[in-house]
């Protein structure tokens, strides 16, 4: 059997290579043709372009694309293989690798607790404190309601009648027709999408996600035994590449899609409407089940930025398209609510599962959430949370730009996070060394499919102000030590107060 989940045809590839900017050091020498091609494919692999377990062409194949001898592609292939960059089989053709030196990382992405922060400052969560006052009064709130539910036995499965109607409201009054009945509270989205990969997934099925994606929801459909096929993102902040994705819902088939349309976690990218509904038509022919993580959707910063229809928008019946929601990302992640919207018959069995899982979700947190849906406290805090969100990316865009003038990214319009090519450095050495001089942050290798995007981090703006310079300068530090190898001297971090 092949070893490979998608591939990558002569043509795709010869665009690929072509689009690489071709930079040679002043005064440097030209390296020999099949050297040049190795170093480009490694680069695509490296930066997720080209996903890992790709099947490439041919050599004749790849050969007529690029208009060189068959004998420079032997020698490229040749040169990748011994890197750890290939793998081949007679009959079955090559796949790219990484090196087997490339693990992934160890830990997640799990918040620091507040007593263990100290002196480090923690860019490894995409999350900000609650806006308040508007949690104390949900609470409050909830509290007022909680009476006729605590003469009940606590479990809905399902999730409180009253919030699974006022979600359904939500969502028709977006122009998405919806009953209670399509409606599941969970906790929180990784509940939901932990609920969805057990219904369709199971151990071994093809789940394909973007590349790069969310790494805990990666690591999450690892646990559960899929088999992750990656898609690589468009160039930039424009989406999703549909000719891609039509490849690998055609030729991989997998029985899952999960992608996030609404800022993109980590890039930011926002997918245009066009892209949404091809989308949706392709996973519709393919037999896939397309999973819309919409947590990011609240969170436009720009006042000018036209958000496009939902993704449930273009299969309002919820037969192809499952949608995720959350007050996590938007409200506060300490609010662990959630929600899947899809077709009634989905809905059921995913209630029925939950008797072996968690039961429901707590009902003190629901009511809170109804009670912000239900007074206007929601549309008010996250107002709010945009603000907050939009005056740190600012404030971090600026420090790093100062502090790091060869680092690249494009500022996203929403969302929280910034995906940041860092010079040619190493982003799992960045990350050690960060936390060596008081900044931690994760990796790119952590968002990406087998080792993937080791030149990336992700910074999240959930910082302003002063703690925003500070943690550039400490990534600027962290920055000399990996340029170093390590040799720069190293300043213990300082307790730093705002």
């Amino acid at each position: 059997m092949a070893q490979w989940t998608s591939a990558v045809g002569a043509a795709q590839l010869a665009r690929l290579l072509g689009s690489q900017q071709d930079r040679p050091a002043p005064g440097s020498r030209r390296p020999p043709a099949y050297r040049a091609l190795a170093d480009g494919i490694r680069l695509l692999v490296l930066e997720g372009r080209v996903p890992v377990a790709a099947r490439l062409p041919a050599e004749r194949e790849l050969a007529l694309a690029l208009s060189v001898s068959r004998t420079t592609v032997a020698a490229a292939y040749e040169a990748l293989r011994a890197e750890g960059f290939l793998e081949s089989r007679r009959g079955a053709g090559s796949w790219t690798a990484v090196p087997a030196g490339n693990p992934l990382p160890a830990r997640g992405l799990e918040p620091l607790p507040p007593e263990a922060l100290g002196s480090m400052i923690d860019l490894g969560c995409a999350a900000l404190p609650a806006p308040e006052p508007w949690l104390t009064r949900a609470v409050q709130g909830a509290l007022e309601e909680l009476p006729p539910y605590a003469h009940t036995h606590g479990d809905y499965p399902a999730g409180l009648p009253a919030l699974r109607a006022m979600i359904a409201e939500r969502y028709t009054a977006r122009g998405i027709p919806t009953m209670p009945e399509q409606i599941m509270v969970t906790t929180g989205a990784m509940g939901a999408i932990d609920a969805i990969c057990h219904l369709f997934g199971g151990r071994g099925e093809r789940i394909a996600v973007e590349s790069p994606s969310y790494a805990n929801i990666l690591q999450l459909m690892r646990e559960a035994g899929a088999r992750l096929v990656p898609v690589a993102m468009a160039e930039g902040l424009s989406g999703w590449d549909l000719d891609r994705w039509r490849q690998v819902l055609r030729e991989a088939a997998p029985r899952i899609a999960y992608v996030v349309a609404d800022f993109h976690n980590p890039t930011g990218a926002l997918a245009d409407e066009d892209q949404r509904r091809r989308l949706v038509d392709a996973a519709r022919s393919a037999g896939t089940v397309l999973v819309a993580d919409e947590t990011m959707s609240e969170l436009w910063l720009e006042e000018e930025v036209r958000m496009p229809r939902p993704v449930c928008a273009f299969d309002p019946a919820g037969s192809t398209v499952i949608t995720v929601g959350s007050a996590s990302k938007a409200f506060w992640a300490g609010m662990r609510i959630g929600w899947v919207r899809a077709a009634p018959d989905v809905i059921r069995s995913l209630v029925a599962a939950r008797a072996y899982a968690d039961l429901g979700t707590p009902v003190l947190e629901q009511l809170a959430v109804n009670w912000l849906f239900s007074t206007g406290g929601w549309e008010q805090a996250v107002s709010v949370r945009r603000r907050q969100a939009r005056e740190n990316r600012d404030a971090l865009v600026a420090a790093v730009r100062r502090e790091l003038p060869g680092w690249e990214f494009e500022v996203p319009q929403g969302g929280l996070t910034l995906w940041v090519r860092t010079g040619g450095l190493s982003g799992s050495r960045l990350a050690e060394a960060g936390e060596r001089v008081g900044v931690r942050v994760p990796s790119g290798p952590r968002f990406g499919v087998d080792g993937a995007f080791e030149g990336y981090v992700r910074l999240p703006f959930t910082v302003g102000g002063a703690v925003a310079e500070e943690a550039a300068t400490r990534l600027a530090a962290a920055a000399r030590v990996v340029e170093s190898g390590g040799t720069a001297g190293v300043e213990a971090p300082r307790t730093f107060v705002a």
